[in-house]
């Protein structure tokens, strides 16, 4: 038997695959050739079953490939157009990009005292006052870690009745010798930046610092104690909006006992982003993130939100199209005719919210896109529906099971229709997840219960800072300091925006 995980040439590899796929149809048409044999003498009954059965076989083959082989973007192809005769233009670029955030520092450059010598009499040249030829050059100065000597003067009177000191910085630890500033640049390069408590220590050995990941924890954690009512301030606010989005993520908590596989909650309003990292993806779980919430929730077709709204009747669900969409894709080879229809009809939901070019959030967006929905969409919705029950798919094939799920959600799906603050679909969240997933594929998850508790706060507080415009280690600082200040006070990144 050819050992395939020995091979390390593409080229061979490639060549394998091929070969691969020609023996699967082959050996695929053999068991069509017997399975008719079979049939034959069992009769007509048997014939249909066995039929079924190598339809489904057949589509699994295809998921499977499809699976390994085929391309990740859920984009349909786009026809090909043909290229126009003409010459095409020369590109000319967008020329240097500006820079108005970087602070700009002047290089003098003197001449050569040998070169001072005019060509023409030999005589001096002297150095022309305000006079340069400048260039710009972008380059970088590397970062340094300092010791900081606070020294604290002390005041006192003539009488000696009074010795005074004054007031020191700010300390995120009493009496700890690590800066504010150091423990959110900690901070920021893991859960901003992904990079794992272990790859900074041996970053900043190269830097001039010796440390070890034990203090960069104790850092982060103590910023987290301080920013704690921050967190639960931001969730108080969430949960007062009257429409989210929820989606959850799997997360991977590691321990002593072995790994674990934890889930990461996520709402998501236009400028806020909650995580909340617990041990289930259960209904309880569910419950305990919206607990009292009275609103609209959009989310994908999960069992455990349909529980809650069951057990819930301020909460009202509506569902996303994409996630629809995607069930019908991903089985588009198998099924290309029936699907080739309804990927256009919701093609054309799309095309209807791309009609309003403005602000998103403002009455005239809300009152266009009603508008529009109620004349355009409402009609392809019915013809989606109409679609959905007249076509023809046998039982538990991919086509059954994606109408199924589209049909069941139905009254979820249409709430868009008489909402316009209700999106299509639910992007926004799955793209406010994949912090979490670029995270976690870097330094693979939490090592203790606490450290989920901390992964949550940073990733909530600085996803919601770029959701509100605000860069994230400004924010950290100021909301940092304040909390040191006076304790128990909050500061959301929508309060700088603003």
């Amino acid at each position: 038997m050819l050992a395939i995980e020995r091979i390390d040439d593409p080229a061979l590899l490639k060549q394998v695959a091929m070969l691969l796929a020609q023996e699967n149809e082959r050996l695929h048409q053999r068991i069509a050739e017997l399975l008719k044999r079979l049939a034959a003498t069992q009769g007509a009954a048997a014939q249909a079953e066995l039929t079924l059965e190598l339809a489904k076989l057949q589509e699994r083959v295809n998921a499977l490939q499809r699976k390994v082989f085929g391309e990740s973007s859920e984009k349909r192809p786009v026809p090909a157009v043909e290229e126009p005769s003409a010459e095409p233009a020369v590109r000319r670029g967008h020329g240097p990009r500006a820079q108005p955030q970087l602070p700009v520092e002047a290089v003098p450059h003197d001449l050569p005292e040998a070169d001072r010598k005019c060509p023409s009499c030999d005589g001096q040249l002297d150095e022309w006052p305000g006079q340069t030829e400048d260039a710009e050059e972008i380059s970088v100065v590397e970062r340094r870690f300092v010791v900081l000597k606070h020294q604290r003067k002390k005041y006192r009177c003539k009488c000696n009745g009074a010795v005074v000191t004054a007031v020191g910085p700010d300390k995120l630890i009493a009496g700890g010798r690590y800066s504010i500033e150091f423990a959110i640049e900690v901070a920021v390069n893991k859960y901003l930046d992904h990079l794992p408590l272990e790859r900074q220590v041996r970053i900043m050995e190269r830097e001039g610092l010796v440390v070890d990941s034990h203090t960069l924890w104790d850092q982060t954690n103590a910023l987290a104690r301080h920013l704690g009512p921050n967190y639960r301030e931001l969730k108080r606010r969430i949960l007062a909006a009257p429409f989210l989005h929820a989606d959850e993520t799997w997360w991977r908590l590691m321990n002593e006992r072995g790994s674990k596989k934890w889930w990461s909650w996520c709402l998501a309003t236009p400028d806020a982003v909650l995580y909340s990292i617990v041990k289930s993806r259960s209904a309880e779980a569910a419950r305990a993130l919206l607990e009292g919430y009275r609103g609209i929730v959009l989310t994908d077709g999960f069992g455990s939100y349909q529980a809650l709204a069951r057990a819930s009747p301020g909460l009202t669900l509506a569902h996303c199209w994409a996630h629809v969409r995607r069930e019908y894709f991903e089985i588009k080879d198998n099924f290309p005719e029936e699907t080739t229809v309804v990927l256009d009809l919701i093609g054309e939901l799309y095309a209807v919210e791309k009609l309003v070019q403005v602000e998103e959030s403002s009455a005239e967006a809300q009152a266009l896109r009603a508008r529009l929905r109620n004349e355009k969409s409402r009609p392809v919705v019915e013809r989606i529906r109409q679609w959905g029950y007249a076509v023809q798919a046998t039982p538990e094939s991919g086509l059954a099971k994606a109408r199924d799920y589209m049909l069941g959600l139905w009254q979820g799906l249409v709430r868009f229709l008489d909402d316009p603050r209700i999106p299509l679909d639910n992007n926004q969240v799955e793209r406010a997840l994949r912090p979490m997933v670029v995270g976690r594929k870097n330094h693979y998850g939490s090592r203790s219960q606490r450290g989920t508790e901390v992964a949550a706060l940073f990733y909530s507080l600085i996803e919601t800072a770029k959701a509100c415009g605000v860069e994230p280690k400004a924010y950290l600082l100021q909301a940092a300091q304040r909390a040191i200040r006076q304790p128990g006070s909050v500061l959301l990144p929508s309060d700088l925006a603003s």
